[in-house]
């Protein structure tokens, strides 16, 4: 079992690197365009780089307490550092693979099965992984009333179109909640394996593996379910820190205004006011890049999303491509620490 873990290891850590290689050719710019816009960012890349490091510990303090919340009292658990290095490379992978989670989530999984029992590893970090799409969700449909407040202010624009899109999204984040709910409340893995078997050439698949793992997978759905209906303290306390992980994200974009002097007149209320418009690029760039996330390191996505939503407020779209290829240069550098933690005992 170890060697075989070994190996699932060093195939993680393989796709982490080739996917640093990857991104790097991948760039819509030449060498010197993108050396030149390094250069401009300066020493700014510090704590565009180094806010980082806060987000994802926000994000290892979410999972620590679901972790809590989820194994039994008395119960030897990993400890937050452990916890933090998993967090960071577990993104790496998701940042290299296609649909998110197809490197990240089994990974983590394997490496805190080492710690904890395989069920409870495996439900701890389903329950992750749906309170950081379910953070998202929030951040959306928060995103929109601050829009709002700001079209009250006359900071924003209100056309028709922009009202339906606004309308749109609302929709499906109540719809999103509403599944959510009834994941949290009835457990998700056996019913996602019912839809899988749906699909043609899964269905042998799926009905082989429920049948093999009725119990497994019946105990991991009571966890998931346990957690929202008995550990209200752990399952808030991790939603909170997951949506303030992403107003904290915002502050990279904000830097990035700051940069190109866009601090809407200074003072306390342009300092705010920028924060705002850059909660507002994350959202709808972030909204933009999972609607689409099929792609590996959805490439080419999140480069648009951040034109698009840029543009939106009016700003330039050569700002656009400056912070779409900063923050694809910091996820090149993140990437590259979360495969060398990876190799790290």
């Amino acid at each position: 079992m170890a060697w075989t873990k070994q190996r699932l290891n060093n195939l993680f850590f393989f796709l982490g690197c080739a996917a640093c290689v990857v991104m790097l050719f991948t760039f819509d710019v030449s060498f010197v365009e993108l050396w030149q816009h390094i250069c401009h960012a300066g020493y700014w890349l510090i704590p565009i780089l180094g806010i980082w490091i806060v987000v994802y510990g926000l994000n290892a303090f979410a999972w620590q307490a679901i972790i809590k919340g989820n194994c039994k009292e008395g119960q030897q658990l990993p400890s937050f550092w452990r916890i933090y290095r998993l967090t960071i490379t577990g993104y790496a992978l998701n940042y290299a693979t296609p649909v998110g989670g197809l490197g990240g989530e089994p990974y983590r999984i394997m490496e805190l099965s080492k710690d904890i029992d395989n069920q409870h590893a495996t439900s701890s970090v389903i329950l992750y992984a749906m309170m950081h799409f379910f953070a998202h969700f929030w951040f959306w449909f928060i995103s929109i009333f601050i829009y709002l407040a700001l079209v009250l202010v006359g900071d924003m624009p209100m056309t028709t179109a922009i009202a339906i899109v606004l309308g749109t999204i609302i929709l499906f984040c109540l719809l999103a909640f509403w599944i959510f709910s009834k994941g949290y409340r009835n457990g998700l893995v056996v019913y996602v394996l019912g839809l899988i078997g749906k699909i043609p050439f899964l269905k042998g698949w799926s009905r082989r593996f429920r049948g093999n793992h009725a119990e497994a997978l019946r105990n991991i759905d009571a966890q998931i379910s346990a957690l929202y209906g008995q550990d209200t303290k752990a399952f808030y306390t991790s939603l909170i820190l997951e949506y303030t992980s992403r107003m904290v994200q915002s502050l990279e974009v904000m830097f990035m205004l700051l940069l190109f002097g866009i601090d809407n007149g200074g003072g306390l209320d342009g300092m705010v006011l920028t924060y705002l418009h850059s909660v507002l690029i994350v959202a709808f760039t972030t909204l933009f890049a999972n609607l689409i996330g099929f792609l590996p390191m959805q490439i080419g996505v999140q480069e648009g999303g951040f034109v698009l939503s840029i543009a939106a407020l009016g700003l330039s779209a050569a700002l656009g491509i400056f912070v779409s290829i900063i923050c694809r240069v910091r996820e090149i550098l993140w990437i590259a620490i979360g495969m060398a933690l990876m190799k790290i005992k």
